[in-house]
């Protein structure tokens, strides 16, 4: 199957992206999983992944949160960081990128001998170099915050998933990163627990924090999102305003899937 990419539309003036991702590829082994992805999110701005499986949607997560290393490409954040993928690229650089944001995983990933308290906290603490007193006290306020202040001392097996995917995302905000990086916050969950952690993802929104979501909920991304861009074979087909990709897609291929997954939803 090929794609194309069509010709971008004139970008307006406005401020210089905080996240600019150019020609990001990567394989593993002989299948080229992204091939040239050009990426850019402005300071506030949400952008939405949608795509099939296998798409590469989750591969851009982890490449932007150094946890796939690209095979080549340019990873720009801010004014101050500009990692180039050509030839093997140092650890100083990759943990300088993986510092710019954070990740908040499809299947939670607590650490299940911890606290919800202690899973908060490690990260700031341990990586951030923060005083425990200080982490802790951020800790508390963002559990309050998405209303588990009273689930502090519970372990990831004594929640629900979406009470374990609202600790997720505060383990996130603690890291105070620059970029939330979500990958399909809502597919491990049950549909009466889905609303809850869409809130909360809203109410971040609201809050301007600069956001890459890769998610099969349209009405949400049509709702949070500035831009929404569909990948499909390790390409982006198509991207845009969400009423405009989301409602009247301009590439067969992004009609087919929005229509196939509206039927399913």
């Amino acid at each position: 199957m090929s794609h194309t990419e069509p010709s971008p539309d004139p970008t307006p003036a406005g401020p210089a992206p905080l996240l600019r991702v150019t020609g990001l590829r990567k394989s593993f082994g002989d299948h080229e999983v992204l091939r040239s992805i050009d990426l850019e999110v402005r300071r506030g701005e949400v952008v939405a992944l949608i795509g099939p499986s296998g798409s590469g949607k989750t591969t851009v997560l982890r490449c932007l949160n150094s946890l796939e290393v690209p095979d080549a490409g340019r990873i720009t954040v801010g004014d101050e960081l500009a990692v180039e993928f050509a030839g093997r690229v140092g650890k100083r650089e990759l943990d300088a990128l993986r510092d710019r944001s954070a990740m908040v995983f499809q299947h939670y990933n607590l650490f299940p001998h911890m606290t919800v308290l202690e899973n908060v906290v490690e990260g700031p603490v341990r990586v951030r170099k923060r005083p425990r007193a200080d982490a802790v006290a951020e800790a508390e306020r963002l559990l309050d915050r998405v209303g588990l202040a009273s689930k502090a001392g519970a372990y990831p097996f004594e929640l629900s998933g979406g009470q374990q995917q609202r600790v997720g995302i505060v383990r996130a905000l603690a890291m105070r990163p620059q970029v939330l990086l979500f990958d399909e916050p809502t597919s491990a969950l049950d549909p009466e627990l889905v609303g809850d952690v869409l809130s909360v993802i809203k109410e971040l929104s609201d809050e301007g924090w600069t956001m890459v979501i890769v998610t099969h909920e349209l009405a949400f991304a049509r709702e949070v999102a500035d831009e929404v861009v569909f990948m499909d074979g390790g390409v982006v087909v198509e991207r845009g305003a969400p009423d405009v990709v989301l409602g009247a897609p301009r590439q067969e291929r992004t009609r087919q899937f929005v229509r196939r997954l509206q039927q399913r939803f």
